[in-house]
């Protein structure tokens, strides 16, 4: 940091974006040795974000952060030195490309490159074309009849929209009886029709509407890696629980919070699967660059799954950090992170190194108010308060999210509001109490509901997670030693398509 900035009096920052993500990267840049100036650009004044934009003599500045003309303007307010990309919608408009052109130096892939997480026919494509390990067999479709059609054969499925959509609009469809096997292919194909519709209606700035994929099954985890296109530095593994609900029930959601810890690791994953994981996540930037000559500067996220039948599985891409899974790393990463960040943006990765702590556990949780994610409108406008020095006191951080501050009043979107993050060196459980203490302290002036999950990091909880891994390790393993990877899919009266699992990619790792 020192040699590449010689000279200048204050290390600028100008983050786009204000949600718990964007809070939580401002945290790990504004304690870098730099002593950096933090400025933002946001739709809404996250109090956390601008609290250090405050103290840091940064500026808090309110605007559309995917107009690429506003992101403009506000870098030529600062004249930061870095520019961190937050969210993925900036990056679908062309708000990294308008900034690289204009001479600012900018962590977030191009807009062409983020199609990774855009469009997610592409990536399976992609996945399939390189033969990358971690794929699951899959359709992509333009036309609403053909995609039920085909949902309707599927069985097992999952139905999503091509175009990532945050998250809304996934379904799920099992065969769990053989009675009820009719109605659920029904379902399906109802389903997959209105929803291609549906998506249709809302976004055509890619080909497809629909992906209708295999349904896989097993633990769920992220892993996030940092690249300069080159160079690659391996985040510690985070598992998010996005349903609802405690014991992964309900809807799901942006993420109702995450565990991390110790080091790397997580109790369920073993350190073999963990850097097949994070090769997978290599072999998807260089396939990027081969497929689009474009090259990948920023993070890439795999969300995972751990699968009795391919072992570590790629459920889809992201083309920014996760969040919660972002907060976590704030008791977890020992080492500069604006270092880390500024030098993948400036493709001079190669000589960083990454510090964790390996005697933390974390856990971080959210808080919603009632009615998220379904009727957010319920959850909107409701006056929030936080005591945040005695969520301090207990060893706990908070992240502010789904939360504008309207008349010097903190006010509820009707988003997750906020992540409570607490760690212990003691365990998983240990930590969960804390966060239970902390959310205590969280409430609203006008006795309106907020909702979070207590089981996150419970024993119980994370034991069962652990037996299912052990189940899906011999299962995958077995499949691996006797050369099982070719599945077929029929569809009546049409076709039989064969799909080869062999993960023989010239960019795979080990």
């Amino acid at each position: 940091m020192q040699e590449v900035h010689e000279g200048l009096s204050r290390f600028k920052v100008l983050i786009i974006g204000g949600g718990a993500r964007e809070h939580a990267i401002s945290l790990l840049l504004y304690r870098s040795a730099a002593e950096p100036s933090i400025s933002s650009l946001s739709s809404s004044t996250n109090p956390g974000i601008l609290r250090l934009c405050e103290a840091s003599r940064g500026k808090c500045m309110k605007g559309k952060v995917t107009d690429p003309k506003e992101t403009l303007n506000a870098a030529d307010e600062v004249s930061p030195d870095l520019v961190v990309i937050g969210p993925e919608e900036p990056l679908f408009s062309g708000v990294s490309d308008v900034l690289r052109e204009k001479g600012f130096i900018v962590f977030g892939p191009s807009s062409k490159a983020s199609i990774i997480e855009k469009d997610k026919g592409f990536a399976r494509h992609l996945m399939w074309k390189y033969k990358i390990p971690g794929r699951l067999r899959y359709k992509a479709f333009k036309d609403p009849e053909e995609a039920s059609e085909y949902a309707r054969a599927s069985g097992d499925s999952v139905v999503k929209p091509a175009r990532q959509a945050g998250g809304r609009g996934v379904r799920v469809f099992g065969e769990s009886a053989e009675h009820l096997s009719r109605i659920a292919r029904n379902a399906a194909a109802m389903y997959t029709k209105r929803l291609a519709e549906e998506v249709r209606k809302e976004y055509n700035d890619i080909e497809n509407t629909i992906v209708v994929e295999e349904r896989a099954e097993g633990i769920e985890y992220t892993a996030m890696n940092v690249t300069d296109g080159n160079s690659f530095v391996a985040l510690p593994i985070v598992e998010d629980h996005p349903h609802l609900y405690p014991w992964d029930l309900g809807p799901e959601t942006g993420g109702m919070g995450s565990i991390s810890g110790p080091s790397y690791m997580l109790p369920f994953l073993t350190r073999e699967e963990f850097e097949e994981s994070t090769g997978i996540v290599e072999a998807t930037v260089k396939a990027i660059y081969s497929e689009l000559k474009e090259e990948y500067i920023g993070v890439i996220s795999g969300q995972m799954m751990l699968t009795s039948l391919w072992g570590p599985t790629l459920i889809e891409y992201y083309a920014r950090f996760g969040d919660p899974e972002i907060g976590n790393l704030l008791f977890m990463i020992e080492s500069d992170f604006l270092e880390l960040i500024d030098l993948a943006a400036r493709r001079k990765l190669s000589s960083y190194k990454l510090e964790v702590r390996g005697d933390v556990y974390i856990i971080n949780k959210a808080v919603a108010p009632e009615g998220y994610p379904l009727m957010r409108e319920k959850g909107r406008g409701h006056p929030i308060v936080v005591n945040e020095d005695r969520i301090r006191s207990l060893g706990c951080e908070v992240l502010y999210g789904g939360v504008d501050i309207i008349n010097g009043r903190p006010i509820t979107t009707g988003s997750r509001a906020l992540e409570v993050l607490c760690r212990s060196e003691v365990g998983f459980e240990e930590a969960s109490r804390l966060a239970e203490k902390a959310i205590a302290e969280v409430s609203t002036l006008d006795g309106y509901r907020l909702i979070h999950r207590w089981d996150i990091g419970m024993q119980e909880h994370i034991g069962l997670r652990v037996k299912k891994a052990e189940v899906a390790r011999l299962a995958y393993t077995r499949r691996r030693c006797k050369g099982l990877n070719v599945i077929y899919d029929w569809i009546p009266g049409k076709c039989v398509i064969e799909f080869d699992y062999s993960s023989d990619s010239k960019f795979s790792q080990g």
